[in-house]
């Protein structure tokens, strides 16, 4: 029975090409393609479909809310590895399209002179090709008449290179190229034409019944007395089936092609079928950083050298007046924080030596005051230990806490396990409530008061104790210090 499973082999090169996918992805330039604003239905069905023609290295699902600003967008860009804003705005006048480079700029400014979803493109077409292997690969990007026509040219063309991933000729899999994106300037109109184009690789040299018989479309040979009749004449096949190919778009393939006939180092025709969407734009301006910053160039405002220099002297005297109030500030708040620890010296010093004498400061103690005996007592803890006994004796019951603070209390004599009565219990009062002076009036006397009320009670051991107290004699000091 043969071995089941992949080899070790096979794992290692897995996971090589897993990696190398994965460095190849993190590598390329990534999008965000979104409408700010009351863009309106036809503006943000138009950013759809550029989203479209940036994918996969887009972000297909990005929802952009109202209340997220372009700070918000650029913070998140980072940690993902974002590399362009593509933001589209529509005003009362025109369409306006941004195209911005992170982290730190340049801002081109587009006004989107007239459009075409890709809606309108496909409805206008007899045969469309579009399908969703398409969009696994990133379009081949080609540029036309960017020439030497001044430095904000060559600008919009290295910008819009670096959107997409770089092609190596030598290495490059033709397979992996399904559709085409073409970027022509015109120098006279300063328009840039935007268009999307699917691709499509057919073989050239035979005749139209050879075609049909490679896409698997059999004619009609009822009529036909041989098959060669078919493939010598293409008799039964109407003319319109034919496409015409040219120098224009015949090639050699230096690999094989998707596609029956297409060979290695054979003639192919290269066939493109727009898929939209389509846009013509016109450049306002050129920023500096994102979404703001010194015009680099504007198309509308034309300034000369002496307001140019004007505008950078203004710029720089506002970036050293802001350098300098940077400096005060981070000035004041050092000297603020000086000024706290010297604060704090000082207090730390000054309660050393307030501390009283005597004191040692390893005892641990913190050197407060002793309150002393509360104020209002004249008697001492023995004084009132005796007062206590005899009222004991007298009243048969343990006195209120608050009668004799200074006197030790006594437990009552009870049997280990034995539980204590009501009357038994420390701190507790004969008919006095635990939890305080009152009480709420018992079952039987639900007659006597209305429902709710309350009655206050007395204990009757403070009541006879301080009666008993007043009749017996005082202490002589106490004695000596009423006469």
């Amino acid at each position: 029975m043969g071995r089941r499973g992949k080899s070790q082999h096979q794992k290692r090169a897995r996971a090589a090409a897993q990696l190398r996918a994965q460095e190849a992805y993190a590598s390329a330039p990534h999008s965000f393609v979104f409408a700010r604003g009351p863009a309106g239905p036809g503006v943000r069905q138009l950013s759809l479909d550029v989203r479209r023609v940036m994918e996969p290295y887009t972000a297909s699902s990005l929802q952009v809310r109202r209340r997220n600003s372009l700070k918000d967008c650029v913070a998140v860009a980072g940690p993902l590895g974002v590399s362009h804003f593509l933001i589209f705005s529509k005003t009362e006048k025109n369409v306006t399209f941004r195209l911005i480079r992170l982290p730190g700029g340049p801002t081109l400014t587009f006004g989107v002179t007239k459009y075409s979803l890709v809606r309108d493109v496909v409805s206008s077409l007899r045969r469309h090709r579009m399908h969703e292997q398409q969009f696994s690969h990133p379009p081949l990007l080609v540029l036309n008449g960017f020439g030497p026509h001044g430095l904000h040219v060559k600008l919009i063309a290295s910008v819009f290179q670096n959107m997409f991933p770089s092609i190596n000729v030598h290495k490059v899999n033709l397979n992996c190229v399904k559709r085409c994106l073409l970027l022509s300037y015109d120098p006279d109109s300063q328009e840039l034409q935007f268009r999307h184009y699917s691709l499509k690789v057919v073989p050239v040299g035979a005749s139209r019944g050879m075609k049909k018989l490679l896409q698997e479309k059999f004619p009609n040979m009822s009529r036909l007395e041989d098959v060669s009749e078919l493939l010598a004449t293409g008799a039964g096949l109407s003319e319109s089936e034919a496409e015409p190919d040219g120098e224009h778009n015949v090639t050699e393939l230096p690999q094989a092609y998707a596609g029956r006939g297409n060979m290695k180092a054979e003639q192919s025709a290269v066939r493109l079928t727009e898929i939209g969407p389509r846009m013509t734009l016109r450049l306002i301006k050129i920023q500096e950083g994102v979404g703001e910053g010194n015009v680099l160039y504007h198309s509308l405002v034309h300034k000369s050298e002496e307001e140019l220099r004007a505008t950078l002297a203004t710029r720089e005297q506002k970036l050293l007046l802001k350098a300098e109030r940077r400096g005060k500030q981070e000035q004041d708040i050092k000297r603020k924080k000086e000024q706290r620890e010297a604060h704090r010296k000082r207090s730390l010093e000054g309660m050393q030596r307030v501390k009283p004498q005597g004191v040692n400061k390893d005892d641990g103690d913190s050197g407060a005051e002793d309150p002393g005996q509360p104020a209002g007592t004249a008697l001492g803890s023995e004084d009132e230990e005796d007062e206590a006994e005899y009222f004991r004796q007298a009243v048969g019951e343990e006195p209120d806490e608050d009668m004799f603070p200074q006197a030790k209390r006594r437990r009552p004599n009870k049997s280990p396990g034995q539980p204590f009565s009501g009357d038994q219990r420390p701190g507790r009062g004969r008919g006095q409530h635990p939890k305080g002076k009152f009480r709420v009036a018992k079952a039987k006397d639900k007659g006597k008061q209305p429902r709710g009320a309350t009655t206050r009670h007395f204990p009757r051991g403070r009541a006879l104790g301080r009666a008993l107290a007043s009749k017996r004699p005082r202490h002589k000091s106490a004695a000596a210090a009423r006469a």
